[in-house]
């Protein structure tokens, strides 16, 4: 059987199935958009389960930041009525053929909520798959990116303890398990 969890440096990382919205860590992450007011997928799932204390934080930042969040950084709230306590809004790459900068950009998006997580003492994080929806990231290859990016920087940084990957589908907690099968320890 492939493993669905695996210790990296003091860490432990484990995949499962289910809905980003109703973990109960430290932290979730968003795969948002750049305007950060909500939107489809993981987006919108994330702003309607945790009300308007998420959506009024985000108004707060659009403020400072004008123009939305660039691909690759990423912003913190308040978790509202979630049950984690914050959430993690980052915005992937919209996949333009992988020669465009999407793997850097993409790769940007884990290290940076890591880092927010870990600057913040939060020790626990999930995260969905990153651009895979309506930006249009082939899951395999977002995947393998998303699995090499936290385990570098778990190995590095040991103040975020638990990583946990919430995919929708049987099929994207496959792709992901097998990705993270391929990352020897």
């Amino acid at each position: 059987m492939i493993p669905t969890e695996r210790a990296f440096g003091e860490a432990r990382l484990e995949l499962t199935q289910g809905d980003i919205a109703r973990q109960s860590l430290d932290a979730i992450v968003n795969a948002a958009n750049s305007s950060l007011l909500g939107g489809g997928g993981v987006d919108g799932a994330i702003h309607r389960a945790g009300g308007p204390a998420i959506l009024e934080e985000c108004r707060a930042l659009r403020e400072r930041l004008p123009a939305g969040l660039p691909p690759g950084q990423a912003v913190l709230t308040t978790g509202g009525r979630l049950p984690a306590r914050h959430v993690i809004h980052t915005v992937g790459p919209v996949w333009r053929g992988g020669g465009s900068g999407e793997p850097e950009i993409l790769a940007r998006c884990y290290r940076n909520s890591l880092q927010l997580a870990a600057d913040h003492d939060l020790v626990s994080i999930a995260f969905p798959s990153i651009a895979t929806g309506a930006y249009g990231y082939p899951i395999d290859r977002a995947a393998n990116v998303a699995i090499g990016a936290t385990r570098l920087f778990l190995e590095g940084d040991a103040r975020v303890r638990h990583v946990r990957f919430v995919l929708w589908s049987a099929a994207d907690l496959a792709v992901y398990t097998a990705a993270l099968e391929r990352c020897a320890p």
